[in-house]
């Protein structure tokens, strides 16, 4: 079975660094697409970040270039996102998936858990 747990969210000030981490179990995760998907309290859930399985080719939406970083280390089978000079309006549930992933086209179809990260002074 797919599995994705996530893990290292929480509160942080602005400007603050924080790295979110995902543990994926069911598959080999440096085989597929993985992607940060970020959700807003009244809006739809967007991807963040994306790597893909094969070229390890990444993709970032803009409001989070040169801040955010999409890395896997494949001896853990995880996924993980650094964020830097954290904004408040980076405050959202955090999810990791696995989908699809080509160029600016990025599509979850398995799901974690989802973990909150707040910006805040």
């Amino acid at each position: 079975q797919v599995q994705l747990v996530e893990s290292g969210g929480g509160l942080v000030q602005p400007g603050g660094s924080l790295i979110l981490s995902c543990e994926a179990s069911g598959f080999t995760l440096s085989r597929y697409a993985m992607g940060w998907f970020r959700q807003y309290p009244g809006k739809e859930r967007e991807a963040v970040a994306c790597i893909s399985g094969r070229s390890g080719n990444t993709f970032y939406i803009e409001a989070v270039k040169g801040r955010f970083t999409i890395s896997k280390d494949n001896d853990k089978n995880t996924v993980s996102l650094r964020m830097n000079n954290l904004k408040p309006e980076d405050t959202a549930t955090y999810y990791c998936a696995t989908g699809y992933y080509s160029g600016t086209y990025c599509r979850g179809d398995y799901w974690g858990q989802g973990t909150q990260v707040t910006v805040s002074s």
